[in-house]
Protein backbone atom coordinates (compact mmCIF):
# COMPACT_ATOMS: atom_id res chain seq x y z
CA UNK A 1 0.00 0.00 0.00
CA UNK A 2 1.35 3.46 -0.88
CA UNK A 3 1.67 6.22 1.69
CA UNK A 4 -1.17 8.12 0.03
CA UNK A 5 -3.60 5.21 0.02
CA UNK A 6 -2.73 4.33 3.60
CA UNK A 7 -3.32 7.90 4.68
CA UNK A 8 -6.66 7.98 2.85
CA UNK A 9 -7.72 4.74 4.54
CA UNK A 10 -6.97 5.90 8.05
CA UNK A 11 -7.16 9.66 7.90
CA UNK A 12 -10.44 9.79 9.78
CA UNK A 13 -9.06 7.53 12.52
CA UNK A 14 -6.36 9.85 13.81
CA UNK A 15 -8.63 10.93 16.64
CA UNK A 16 -9.24 7.63 18.39
CA UNK A 17 -11.77 6.23 20.79
CA UNK A 18 -11.02 3.53 23.38
CA UNK A 19 -12.25 0.09 22.39
CA UNK A 20 -12.08 -1.74 25.71
CA UNK A 21 -15.83 -1.79 26.34
CA UNK A 22 -15.56 0.87 29.04
CA UNK A 23 -17.15 3.43 26.73
CA UNK A 24 -17.08 7.19 26.83
CA UNK A 25 -16.38 7.32 30.58
CA UNK A 26 -13.09 5.58 29.86
CA UNK A 27 -12.32 8.00 27.06
CA UNK A 28 -13.13 11.02 29.22
CA UNK A 29 -11.03 9.79 32.13
CA UNK A 30 -8.06 9.05 29.89
CA UNK A 31 -8.41 12.42 28.18
CA UNK A 32 -8.60 14.25 31.50
CA UNK A 33 -5.39 12.61 32.69
CA UNK A 34 -3.64 13.64 29.47
CA UNK A 35 -5.23 17.12 29.23
CA UNK A 36 -6.94 16.28 25.92
CA UNK A 37 -10.10 17.73 24.40
CA UNK A 38 -12.74 15.03 23.87
CA UNK A 39 -15.01 15.51 20.82
CA UNK A 40 -18.70 15.82 21.77
CA UNK A 41 -19.65 13.26 19.12
CA UNK A 42 -18.45 9.66 18.65
CA UNK A 43 -15.24 9.42 16.64
CA UNK A 44 -13.73 6.59 14.63
CA UNK A 45 -11.31 4.41 16.62
CA UNK A 46 -7.89 3.54 15.29
CA UNK A 47 -7.44 -0.23 15.05
CA UNK A 48 -4.19 -2.09 15.57
CA UNK A 49 -4.21 -3.02 11.85
CA UNK A 50 -4.58 0.65 10.84
CA UNK A 51 -1.79 1.58 13.24
CA UNK A 52 0.45 -1.00 11.55
CA UNK A 53 -0.45 0.48 8.14
CA UNK A 54 0.63 3.90 9.37
CA UNK A 55 4.02 2.46 10.35
CA UNK A 56 4.44 0.56 7.06
CA UNK A 57 3.47 3.65 5.06
CA UNK A 58 6.00 5.82 6.90
CA UNK A 59 3.33 8.02 8.49
CA UNK A 60 4.79 7.02 11.85
CA UNK A 61 8.44 6.12 12.26
CA UNK A 62 10.80 4.84 14.92
CA UNK A 63 11.57 8.42 15.87
CA UNK A 64 7.94 9.10 16.83
CA UNK A 65 7.46 8.51 20.59
CA UNK A 66 3.95 7.09 20.16
CA UNK A 67 1.98 4.14 21.54
CA UNK A 68 -1.49 2.93 20.58
CA UNK A 69 -3.57 2.70 23.76
CA UNK A 70 -7.23 1.65 23.45
CA UNK A 71 -7.48 3.28 20.03
CA UNK A 72 -5.65 6.47 20.95
CA UNK A 73 -2.30 7.58 19.61
CA UNK A 74 -0.56 8.52 22.86
CA UNK A 75 2.76 10.29 23.24
CA UNK A 76 5.20 8.47 25.50
CA UNK A 77 6.50 10.18 28.61
CA UNK A 78 10.08 11.53 28.50
CA UNK A 79 12.68 9.34 30.21
CA UNK A 80 15.10 10.81 32.74
CA UNK A 81 18.36 9.11 33.83
CA UNK A 82 16.80 7.35 36.88
CA UNK A 83 14.15 5.85 34.61
CA UNK A 84 16.75 4.64 32.13
CA UNK A 85 18.88 3.15 34.90
CA UNK A 86 15.95 1.35 36.52
CA UNK A 87 14.83 -0.07 33.16
CA UNK A 88 18.32 -1.46 32.56
CA UNK A 89 18.45 -2.95 36.05
CA UNK A 90 15.12 -4.72 35.52
CA UNK A 91 16.26 -6.02 32.13
CA UNK A 92 19.53 -7.40 33.53
CA UNK A 93 17.95 -8.93 36.63
CA UNK A 94 15.21 -10.70 34.70
CA UNK A 95 17.52 -11.88 31.90
CA UNK A 96 19.68 -13.61 34.52
CA UNK A 97 16.86 -15.83 35.81
CA UNK A 98 14.15 -16.44 33.19
CA UNK A 99 15.88 -19.41 31.57
CA UNK A 100 16.05 -20.66 28.00
CA UNK A 101 12.28 -20.88 27.40
CA UNK A 102 11.87 -17.10 27.65
CA UNK A 103 13.68 -13.96 26.62
CA UNK A 104 13.61 -10.37 27.86
CA UNK A 105 12.75 -7.36 25.71
CA UNK A 106 13.17 -3.63 26.22
CA UNK A 107 10.58 -1.07 25.02
CA UNK A 108 9.24 -3.39 22.32
CA UNK A 109 5.59 -3.62 21.21
CA UNK A 110 2.98 -6.11 22.38
CA UNK A 111 -0.09 -6.40 20.16
CA UNK A 112 -3.42 -6.72 21.96
CA UNK A 113 -6.94 -6.52 20.54
CA UNK A 114 -7.10 -2.72 20.67
CA UNK A 115 -3.67 -1.52 21.79
CA UNK A 116 0.02 -1.81 21.10
CA UNK A 117 1.82 -0.73 24.27
CA UNK A 118 5.59 -0.75 24.44
CA UNK A 119 6.39 -1.70 28.06
CA UNK A 120 9.78 -0.74 29.43
CA UNK A 121 10.59 -4.43 29.94
CA UNK A 122 8.72 -7.60 28.97
CA UNK A 123 9.40 -11.31 29.40
CA UNK A 124 8.32 -13.15 26.26
CA UNK A 125 8.02 -16.83 25.50
CA UNK A 126 10.53 -18.51 23.17
CA UNK A 127 13.38 -16.93 21.25
CA UNK A 128 13.66 -13.56 19.51
CA UNK A 129 13.63 -15.20 16.06
CA UNK A 130 10.21 -16.67 16.82
CA UNK A 131 8.82 -13.19 16.15
CA UNK A 132 10.29 -12.29 12.77
CA UNK A 133 6.92 -11.43 11.20
CA UNK A 134 4.75 -10.32 14.13
CA UNK A 135 4.91 -8.72 17.55
CA UNK A 136 4.23 -10.90 20.58
CA UNK A 137 0.62 -11.12 21.68
CA UNK A 138 -0.66 -11.41 25.26
CA UNK A 139 -0.53 -15.20 25.06
CA UNK A 140 3.23 -14.95 24.48
CA UNK A 141 3.93 -12.67 27.45
CA UNK A 142 4.68 -13.84 30.98
CA UNK A 143 5.45 -10.48 32.60
CA UNK A 144 5.45 -6.79 31.72
CA UNK A 145 7.29 -4.07 33.64
CA UNK A 146 6.67 -0.33 33.50
CA UNK A 147 9.10 2.03 35.21
CA UNK A 148 7.03 4.91 36.54
CA UNK A 149 7.96 8.43 37.42
CA UNK A 150 5.98 11.04 35.48
CA UNK A 151 3.90 8.17 34.05
CA UNK A 152 2.75 6.75 37.42
CA UNK A 153 -0.95 7.64 37.06
CA UNK A 154 -1.04 6.36 33.49
CA UNK A 155 0.70 3.12 34.45
CA UNK A 156 -1.55 2.46 37.46
CA UNK A 157 -4.78 3.17 35.65
CA UNK A 158 -4.70 3.07 31.86
CA UNK A 159 -1.84 0.62 31.33
CA UNK A 160 -3.10 -1.65 34.11
CA UNK A 161 -6.51 -1.82 32.44
CA UNK A 162 -4.98 -2.63 29.07
CA UNK A 163 -2.75 -5.42 30.40
CA UNK A 164 -5.54 -6.87 32.57
CA UNK A 165 -8.01 -6.84 29.67
CA UNK A 166 -5.42 -8.71 27.57
CA UNK A 167 -4.93 -11.24 30.40
CA UNK A 168 -1.20 -10.58 30.76
CA UNK A 169 -0.61 -12.71 33.88
CA UNK A 170 1.73 -10.43 35.80
CA UNK A 171 2.36 -6.68 35.71
CA UNK A 172 5.04 -4.84 37.68
CA UNK A 173 5.25 -1.10 38.22
CA UNK A 174 8.67 0.04 39.39
CA UNK A 175 7.48 3.13 41.21
CA UNK A 176 10.44 5.51 41.43
CA UNK A 177 8.46 8.16 43.31
CA UNK A 178 7.63 5.96 46.31
CA UNK A 179 10.63 3.66 45.79
CA UNK A 180 8.56 0.51 45.67
CA UNK A 181 7.65 -2.23 43.21
CA UNK A 182 3.94 -2.83 42.75
CA UNK A 183 3.12 -6.35 41.56
CA UNK A 184 -0.28 -7.01 40.00
CA UNK A 185 -1.59 -10.53 39.33
CA UNK A 186 -4.87 -12.36 38.59
CA UNK A 187 -6.10 -10.32 35.61
CA UNK A 188 -9.84 -10.26 35.03
CA UNK A 189 -9.51 -10.38 31.24
CA UNK A 190 -11.87 -8.34 29.05
CA UNK A 191 -14.88 -7.04 30.99
CA UNK A 192 -16.60 -3.76 31.89
CA UNK A 193 -13.88 -2.97 34.45
CA UNK A 194 -10.71 -4.82 33.57
CA UNK A 195 -8.18 -4.88 36.39
CA UNK A 196 -5.89 -7.13 38.41
CA UNK A 197 -7.62 -8.77 41.36
CA UNK A 198 -4.47 -9.09 43.48
CA UNK A 199 -1.59 -6.73 44.20
CA UNK A 200 1.44 -6.58 46.49
CA UNK A 201 4.01 -3.93 47.30
CA UNK A 202 7.71 -4.73 47.68
CA UNK A 203 10.34 -2.38 49.12
CA UNK A 204 14.08 -2.41 49.86
CA UNK A 205 15.18 -5.96 50.69
CA UNK A 206 11.80 -7.57 49.93
CA UNK A 207 12.22 -10.42 47.46
CA UNK A 208 9.89 -10.26 44.44
CA UNK A 209 8.97 -13.69 43.06
CA UNK A 210 9.30 -14.01 39.29
CA UNK A 211 6.51 -16.36 38.18
CA UNK A 212 6.25 -17.63 34.60
CA UNK A 213 3.58 -20.09 33.51
CA UNK A 214 2.60 -20.49 37.15
CA UNK A 215 6.10 -21.51 38.26
CA UNK A 216 8.50 -19.41 40.31
CA UNK A 217 11.80 -19.18 38.42
CA UNK A 218 13.63 -16.87 40.81
CA UNK A 219 13.47 -13.81 43.03
CA UNK A 220 14.72 -10.24 42.72
CA UNK A 221 15.22 -7.81 45.60
CA UNK A 222 13.15 -4.66 45.11
CA UNK A 223 16.18 -2.46 45.78
CA UNK A 224 17.95 -4.01 42.75
CA UNK A 225 15.41 -2.27 40.52
CA UNK A 226 15.85 1.19 42.06
CA UNK A 227 18.31 3.85 40.88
Amino acid sequence: MSSTSAADGIGEALVALPRSGTGRNSMTGAADSLNLRVPPEPVLPLTVAQYHEMVRAGILGDEDPIELLEGWLVRKMPKHPPHTLSTGCALDALAAIVGSDWHVRKEDPISTQDSEPEPDVSVVRGQRRDYTDRHPGPEDVGLVVEVAEASLARDREWKQRIYAAASVPCYWIVNLIDRQVEVYTEPTGPCDRSEYAASQIFRDHDQIPVVLDGREVGRIAARELMP
